[in-house]
């Protein structure tokens, strides 16, 4: 439920922020971060280049031209280039010294690819919305992450608008929302047309907007400054 866009705007909040961030798309012959972040056009390796020795890690990673500062390791696009837990793990943890966050956006599912995604990761972010086939997902790869040893996850709701939730009343309040997961809130990034249109055209996603100023506090969150959750929402 929106995954991809939410890694390439946290990464943009993060930078603002002053960090050195690396996106890596996690999801193998269905990428999308590159057009996210407008690097299509100027891209020649991904992944599977560096572990295959085509090219050097720096020679992979591709820096958003709209977001100094925000780079891409981009997964490949043949579906059978599935990459195992063991390389990637050894692979981001070499690259990892050269950033200050490295944001890896899981495929959806739980296939090899997630388990490939998360093998490098000290934290986990389950991103959701207030829908209840979503969030029993969420509460699926909750539980997964718990049986891979993952115990320091947080929840962010996406696309939330006040209005809808209060009609559709599938939960009475967010705390319920919470119950469900059984995950800890970190963020909630409202619905928000300027951001889609900024994903669209290729342009990194800036804190004039509601969706970018929601992550600002979520970025702000992650280095352990406390900053609201529900400021923005409309």
């Amino acid at each position: 439920m929106g995954k991809s866009t939410v890694a390439a705007g946290l990464g943009a909040a993060l930078t603002r922020r002053g960090r050195r961030v690396l996106l890596v798309d996690g999801d193998v012959g269905l990428r999308s971060l590159d057009i996210i972040l407008g690097v299509t056009e100027t891209m020649a390796f991904d992944i599977a280049d560096v572990l295959l020795g085509n090219c050097q890690p720096l020679e992979a990673t591709y820096e958003c031209p709209t977001c100094p500062g925000l780079f891409l390791l981009s997964a490949p696009q043949d579906h059978k280039s599935t990459i195992s837990p063991e390389l990637m793990q050894r692979l981001i943890f070499a690259m990892s010294k050269a950033y200050d966050h490295v944001l890896i956006d899981c495929p959806a599912g739980l296939g090899r690819g997630f388990y490939s995604s998360i093998a490098p990761a000290t934290n986990a972010i389950i991103v959701a919305t207030v829908d209840p086939v979503s969030l029993q997902d969420a509460e699926k790869v909750h539980k997964q992450l718990l049986a891979e040893g993952m115990d320091r996850q947080r929840l962010l709701l996406n696309r939330f608008n006040r209005s809808t939730f209060r009609k559709l009343k599938h939960y009475k309040d967010l705390d319920e929302v919470v119950d469900v997961t059984e995950t800890q809130l970190i963020g909630i990034v409202p619905e928000d047309f300027e951001a889609q249109v900024c994903y669209t055209k290729g342009v990194a996603l800036t804190n004039r907007t509601l969706a970018g100023k929601a992550l600002d506090n979520v970025a702000a969150r992650l280095e352990g400054v406390d900053a609201p959750l529900l400021r923005v929402l409309q």
